[in-house]
């Protein structure tokens, strides 16, 4: 997907670059700065994240925002009118993702579902940055909230074994997660305008210890690594 998204921009700037540069050299006169032509800088990164990333919501709806405003700027509806519904259908398609998102990978959200029945430990980074280093211990589980902050949790010298469960939810923030080797993750996420990062190396295994991370994100990010 990366090497598709890498692709789509390109011939995205190479269209740019050989319209601009006929015009120049007289060959032809196509218009780049038509009525609302600063749109396409919402449309055009939303319509290849749409193609290219895993997690379609904020690009959805940054693409729906991005032809309301071209067709507000073209005069081809009333701006009153958008400006009545448009936030309103932006809270719709967000309540309808968290409505529904366990629908998308029933087998990870099953197992999470049931991880979460045991206590877990809660911490939380509001207006503030926390760092959590669990080293030498045995991780039994943890729901980690980042709300206008940062959070840090570190696993790298934790006790890991069987299942467990991460609950990462970054609102207007960031967590970074921190894992041992040896350990296999397993991600379900809910990017809202934000986006969630797996950098940890891939473990195979019967026996191998597992974590699960269950990430929401609106208007932050969770980094896994």
């Amino acid at each position: 997907m990366k090497r598709l998204g890498s692709i789509m921009w390109g011939i995205a700037f190479l269209a740019v670059g050989t319209i601009w540069a006929l015009n120049a050299l007289d060959i032809t006169s196509i218009n780049v700065f038509f009525r609302g032509w600063w749109t396409l800088f919402i449309i055009v990164p939303c319509t290849i994240g749409l193609v290219t990333e895993r997690s379609k919501v904020g690009n959805l709806i940054g693409l729906l925002i991005g032809l309301v405003l071209f067709t507000v700027a073209n005069g081809w509806i009333d701006s009153s009118l958008v400006g009545r519904l448009l936030v309103p259908v932006i809270f719709v398609i967000i309540g309808l993702t968290i409505i529904f998102r366990d629908a998308v990978s029933k087998k990870i959200s099953g197992r999470i579902s049931q991880l979460n029945k045991k206590g877990l430990e809660e911490y939380y980074a509001t207006f503030s940055g926390q760092n959590i280093d669990l080293a030498n211990e045995e991780f039994k589980g943890a729901s980690v909230n980042a709300i206008f902050g940062g959070l840090e949790l570190d696993l790298r010298q934790s006790e890991i074994k069987g299942e467990q469960v991460i609950n990462a939810s970054a609102i207007f923030g960031g967590i970074e997660i921190f894992v041992p080797t040896g350990v296999n993750v397993k991600v379900k996420s809910t990017p809202i305008f934000g986006g969630v990062g797996n950098k940890a190396i891939k473990t195979t295994g019967d026996d191998v210890p597992t974590i699960y991370v269950d990430a929401f994100c609106l208007f932050g990010g969770v980094d896994i690594k």
